[in-house]
């Protein structure tokens, strides 16, 4: 299986691109990413967007939940795009630990979580 992360940056928006399984090391490159852009800009938007997702490892799981409890009140929207049930049920899982707008898409509408995230 091939796992990956990539995370592209403009000003306050973080896309995040993932495939396969989240591992440890994939927050070694995230994590610093996200301090740098919540020092430069405050509230981030952040755009997840999941092909063949297939969850986490348990290192990576404990990494995103150091990750969430630290940065959950940095993050101003919240698009979760995905290509399964499991996947909108994260949105609706996340909801009640932010005061982030959380909205979830199917894979087929990118173009439209990315107007929603950058929206005013």
């Amino acid at each position: 299986m091939n796992n990956s992360l990539e995370v592209i940056s403009s000003g306050k928006l973080l896309h995040v691109k993932v495939t396969g399984k989240l591992t440890k090391e994939s927050y070694v490159v995230f994590t610093p990413k996200v301090d740098q852009l919540v020092q430069e800009h405050g509230k981030l938007r952040i755009l997840f967007e999941m092909h063949d997702f297939h969850g986490w490892t348990a290192g990576a799981l404990w990494d995103d939940i150091k990750f969430d409890m630290k940065h959950w009140k940095d993050i101003e929207r919240l698009a979760i795009v995905g290509e399964s049930k499991w996947e909108q049920g994260m949105a609706i899982f996340c909801k009640p630990f932010t005061m982030a707008k959380v909205q979830y898409f199917d894979h087929t509408e990118l173009d439209k979580a990315k107007s929603w995230v950058e929206a005013d």
